[in-house]
C-alpha cells in the first residue's frame, strides 16, 4: 500500500509535535512537513504536494472559509482534516461546505485522531462525535436573522474578505475601538463567539449582507419597475469602489430588489449557488480571473439566470466569447446609466 504523506498545520509548534507523535504508529503514513502560518502553508503544499493535511485554521495569515475553498479547487484530490478547538456549529459547517473531509476536535483522545485520519484516508467524513448533536439541530431560518444595519454589513463583507480590524478600520475611516464595539455587538447578534464563526455564519446565510435597493439608494428616484416578488441581483466585481456605485445606480431603479456583491469568482459563485440571482452584473476582468468563465459557470449552475458582462475595456473578442459562454449582453461601464439598467432589469424580470 502506498504511503501517505502529511502535512501538518497549526501555528503551535508543540501542537504540532504531539500530533506528529499521535500518528507514528500508524503504517503506511509518513508526516512529510510542518507549517505555523497561512504563507507557509501554501508554499508546502506546492513544494510537497502531500496526500493530507491536518490543520488548524485559526493560523495568522490565513482566512479559513474562501483559503479552503482556494486549496480545494487547486488540489482536488487532496484529504483535508481540521483539527481545532472551536466547536461552535455555524463555523464547523461553513468549513465541510467549504471542502474540508473532517473536523476533529483537540480535546478528544489522540486515539480518536489516530481513526479520524484513518477514515479521512480511506474516503470517509469524520465529525466528533461531541459535534454531531449541534450539527443535527434546526437551522435557524431566515426570518430569524438579526436586522443589520448598513454599516453592520459593511463589516461582515469586510470581516468575511479575511480583513483584520485595522485593515476594516481604515476602509470604513472607523477607529479600531469602534469597530471592535460593532464587532461584539454583532458577534452577540449572531450568536458567536469570535471572527472565523461570523464568517462561517455569513457563508451559510449571504442574505445577511445584502442590500436591499432601498438602503443602496442615496436619492429620490422614480417609480420603482413593478415586480411581483423581489428582484435577488448579483454583482460581480473587483473594484469595491464600483461594486458600491453600481449597487447604488441599481437600488435607485429597483429599491425591491436584494442586491449582493462578490469581488471573485469564489465568492460570485457560492452566492450564485446561495441566493439563486434573478440577473447578474459580472466584470470581465476579475483581477487575475476571467469573468467570462465566472458566467459560464454561473449559467451551468443556473441556466435560467441572466447575465450581463461588463467591461471599462470592450473588445470584440471579449463580447464574441461572453455571448458563447451565454451573456445575454455585453457592455460598455461607461454606458451603463440609469436608464439602461432600468431597461435591463425589466427584461430580466419580465
Amino acid at each position: 500500500m502506498e504511503t501517505a504523506r502529511v502535512l501538518l498545520a497549526d501555528d503551535h509548534a508543540v501542537v504540532r509535535a504531539g500530533i506528529r507523535t499521535a500518528l507514528e504508529d500508524l503504517p503506511n503514513l509518513e508526516v512529510v512537513g510542518e507549517v505555523g502560518d497561512g504563507n507557509e502553508l501554501l508554499q508546502a503544499l506546492e513544494q510537497l504536494q502531500p496526500a493530507c493535511l491536518l490543520i488548524d485554521v485559526t493560523m495568522p495569515d490565513f482566512e479559513p472559509i474562501s483559503t479552503i475553498r482556494w486549496i480545494r479547487a487547486r488540489y482536488p484530490e487532496l484529504f483535508i482534516l481540521v483539527v481545532s478547538a472551536y466547536d461552535d456549529d455555524i463555523y464547523v459547517q461553513g468549513l465541510l461546505s467549504a471542502g474540508v473531509n473532517g473536523y476533529h476536535l483537540k480535546d478528544q483522545p489522540l486515539n480518536d485522531l489516530r481513526l479520524a485520519i484513518t477514515r479521512i484516508l480511506s474516503g470517509e467524513r469524520w465529525i466528533s462525535s461531541t459535534l454531531l448533536d449541534k450539527l443535527l439541530k434546526p437551522q435557524q431560518t431566515v426570518n430569524n436573522l438579526p436586522q443589520l444595519s448598513s454599516r453592520q454589513r459593511d463589516i461582515l463583507r469586510l470581516l468575511v474578505a479575511g480583513l483584520d480590524n485595522r485593515s476594516i478600520a481604515h476602509e470604513l475611516n472607523l477607529s479600531i475601538k469602534t469597530i471592535e464595539n460593532h464587532l461584539t455587538r454583532l458577534y452577540r447578534q449572531l450568536g458567536v463567539q469570535h471572527r472565523l464563526a461570523a464568517a462561517s455564519f455569513v457563508h451559510e446565510h449571504p442574505e445577511l449582507i445584502a442590500h436591499s435597493g432601498t438602503m443602496a439608494q442615496t436619492e429620490p428616484e422614480p417609480v420603482p419597475l413593478p415586480v411581483d416578488q423581489q428582484t435577488t441581483i448579483l454583482v460581480v466585481d473587483d473594484n469595491k469602489r464600483y461594486r458600491s456605485q453600481l449597487r447604488r445606480m441599481i437600488g435607485k431603479v429597483q429599491p425591491n430588489a436584494m442586491i449582493y456583491e462578490a469581488g471573485n469568482m469564489a465568492e460570485a459563485l457560492h452566492l450564485a449557488e446561495k441566493v439563486v440571482p434573478w440577473l447578474s452584473f459580472v466584470d470581465v476582468v476579475l483581477a487575475d480571473e476571467d469573468g467570462i468563465i465566472c458566467t459560464r459557470r454561473i449559467k451551468a449552475k443556473l441556466p435560467a439566470s441572466r447575465v450581463v458582462l461588463i467591461s471599462a475595456y470592450p473588445d470584440r473578442e471579449f463580447h464574441r466569447r461572453g455571448l458563447e459562454a451565454g451573456a445575454t449582453a455585453f457592455l460598455d461601464k461607461k454606458d451603463l446609466d440609469a436608464a439602461t439598467l432600468r431597461q435591463i432589469i425589466q427584461d430580466a424580470i419580465g
